[in-house]
């Protein structure tokens, strides 16, 4: 177990390397001039240029890119070139709260997509099955920006309702913005973890099917063993894998993924921060943010596999 940690940390290196090239590449052709920004569209040129050389803008690209990444290996990330502030203060004000949407949507994800999957495998081509597999068929189709806004309007700003509804009267529930209250929270939270529940519960589906026509699943029955003990203890415990796959790139993509989904319900987190930070022209908050987002990534794929490990201990890791 400790050799295939170290391994698959020393092969997060050339993945970063790779990143932050990319990165480092794309952000350089994206026009504007980040000195032009900070300077002001009406300072004169003297200042420009200045502020120019200070930044470090006129080394060529390669002299920038080796001292970015000397800094880097050091944990300096540079600093903002709007607020002046340290690139690793501007994300740690906006990591965990990226970190907690997508954890909270995560497991949302995870409660409702196992117990929707569970329940069609197990009462396969029954009305049951069906209409849980069309929600699901709704959920991966409907976009995560389009749910939001339409849970703002039904939930947070309210909607008319009949007379005859009096106790719906108003349902002006929940906040439409910010993140902290519980009422800040429960709309994003849907909104990212709908998508992510469908997608679990057409993968527990059809890996529990392919698992619950076993011979040894016949032969637990056979044996007089309850169906609850066969089902959750046996057949599901071997169908995880393949949806615990699912489940690790969810959490990874969520927490590079959430820009729309921050940016419709205003949560000031990383991937608005991106946002904000790209139409800047900011590149070390954009380079820093995405080089965390990138190691976040591969430290879920590892413990990924680890979890391999103890839901089939013939795998070897090793």
């Amino acid at each position: 177990m400790f050799k295939f940690i170290v391994r698959r940390l020393l092969q997060t290196i050339p993945v970063l390397i790779g990143v932050s090239i990319l990165v480092f590449s794309l952000m350089h052709l994206i026009p504007g001039d980040p000195a032009v920004i900070m300077s002001g569209e009406s300072a004169p040129e003297e200042q420009v240029e200045n502020m120019r050389e200070r930044l470090g803008l006129n080394d060529p690209l390669h002299v920038q890119y080796f001292n970015y990444v000397s800094n880097a290996v050091q944990g300096d990330l540079g600093s903002s070139i709007r607020s002046g502030r340290d690139v690793t203060d501007e994300i740690g004000g906006r990591f965990w709260v990226t970190v907690e949407l997508a954890i909270y949507s995560t497991i949302l994800s995870i409660f409702l997509g196992l117990i929707a999957g569970i329940v069609s495998a197990t009462r396969q081509y029954s009305f049951a099955d069906t209409a849980l597999m069309i929600v699901a068929l709704f959920g991966v189709s409907m976009p995560n920006f389009w749910l939001g806004l339409m849970l703002i309007q039904w939930f947070a700003i309210g909607i008319d309702l009949p007379s005859w509804v009096p106790f719906l009267e108003d349902t002006a529930w929940f906040k439409p913005s910010g993140w902290g209250e519980l009422s800040q929270v429960i709309l994003p939270v849907i909104t990212l973890g709908t998508s992510g529940a469908a997608i679990i519960a057409r993968m527990t589906r059809s890996s529990m099917l392919e698992v619950i026509n076993q011979d040894y699943i016949r032969t637990a029955r056979a044996k007089g063993v309850k169906e609850r003990v066969v089902v959750y203890r046996h057949a599901l415990k071997n169908a995880l894998i393949p949806v615990v796959t699912v489940v690790g790139l969810q959490f990874g993509a969520l927490l590079g993924g959430t820009v729309l989904t921050e940016t419709v319900f205003a949560i000031n987190g990383m991937g608005k921060l991106i946002i904000d930070s790209i139409q800047a022209r900011d590149f070390p908050i954009v380079q820093g943010t995405i080089l965390v987002v990138a190691l976040l990534f591969v430290l879920v794929n590892m413990l990924v596999d680890i979890a391999y490990r103890f839901l089939n201990k013939r795998i070897d890791l090793e």
